[in-house]
């Protein structure tokens, strides 16, 4: 029998779910939710309706788990607890700072409800958590660095476009090849944000715009541009379309530690992604955590869980022997 599986949110990132449950064949799309006008979506899997958010008040028995696909800074806070007194659900919440109210707040429904839910799941937070933990427990003398890109930051590319005079925008975040370089040698250096990542704007400013107003704006921006070194391109609506469509993204995670009596051996544990879209890649993940949330919840374990909380064996569709068999 397949997982039946509802998407909520059908952007980008809803998108790259629908695709990854196409992969998967114990995976089946039950239903695409939207608070937009459901007409106005054309769902690529045949034979999949796109019904409104309020119909997940009553197809409990249609959904084995739900993937909330919105946004970390509005949607999410309010929609995981929500959900997971009704669904098993997963989410891609990705405010580090918030993860733990976020998932007090999670927990406490899941469990009255006696459903399982996920938060955070991705490659940051997510993969890269993993990564982390696992560096850090094989070499707990040591340090931990993180870089990102290059890629397409939506975030921050937003924040550009809610600027007087911007039509549309594509921000790269991309690393610092000496910092990486330094890192990867074992020499444990101490890195700014600055020295760590460069920032690239592409701008589509409306005509008659500033500028060179615009570009002060963008590199003085705080929390985004400011601590930064940011390079900012004018360009066209057509340059853009042709040149910067795409969402890929990746990065690395990077621990260097010491070992031995005197701390003499230097060892380097690095994790990375190259991702051509970053919600497809996003989405892949989120399916393959709604099986383990799945599994979970058919063995009686409920509440709230991270990807810290759930074996390796549970993501995959194979048997453990065959696990045993072919990937230990």
């Amino acid at each position: 029998m397949s997982i039946r599986i509802g998407i909520l949110g059908y952007g980008n990132l809803g998108k790259g779910v629908e695709a990854a449950i196409g992969q998967n064949p114990d995976l089946e799309l039950a239903a695409v939710f939207t608070r937009r006008d459901p007409a106005m979506l054309q769902v690529r899997t045949p034979g999949v309706e796109a019904l409104p958010a309020d119909a997940l008040l009553k197809m409990q028995e249609q959904i084995d788990v739900l993937i909330l696909c919105g946004g970390s800074a509005t949607d999410l806070p309010g929609q995981t607890p929500y959900y997971a007194s009704l669904y098993n659900v997963v989410d891609s919440f990705d405010t580090h700072a918030n993860i733990p109210q976020h998932f007090a707040a999670v927990d406490q429904a899941a469990k009255a409800s006696g459903r399982t839910a996920l938060i955070s799941c991705g490659w940051d937070p997510g993969m890269f958590s993993l990564n982390r933990l696992y560096a850090n427990c094989i070499l707990p003398q040591g340090k931990d660095y993180t870089f990102w890109g290059k890629g397409v930051s939506q975030g921050h590319s937003d924040a550009v476009r809610r600027i007087p005079g911007v039509k549309d925008c594509r921000q790269y975040t991309i690393p610092v090849p000496e910092a990486q370089a330094a890192v990867r040698s074992g020499a444990d250096p101490e890195l700014t944000t600055r020295q760590k990542h460069t920032r690239e704007c592409f701008v589509v400013a409306q005509e008659g715009a500033d500028l060179a107003q615009i570009e002060r704006q963008i590199v003085t921006m705080p929390n985004y541009f400011s601590d930064y070194d940011t390079t900012v391109h004018f360009i066209t609506q057509e340059e853009l379309d042709q040149n910067h469509a795409g969402l890929p993204h990746g990065g690395s995670v990077i621990r260097t530690g010491k070992t031995g009596a005197k701390g003499e051996h230097t060892h380097v544990i690095e994790y990375s992604l190259k991702l051509d879209s970053n919600p497809e890649f996003t989405g892949s993940v989120l399916a393959a955590y709604a099986r383990a949330v799945y599994r979970l919840n058919r063995e009686g374990n409920v509440g709230c869980k991270t990807v810290f909380d759930i074996a390796p064996a549970y993501l995959s569709d194979k048997s453990p022997e065959e696990l045993r068999a072919h990937l230990l």
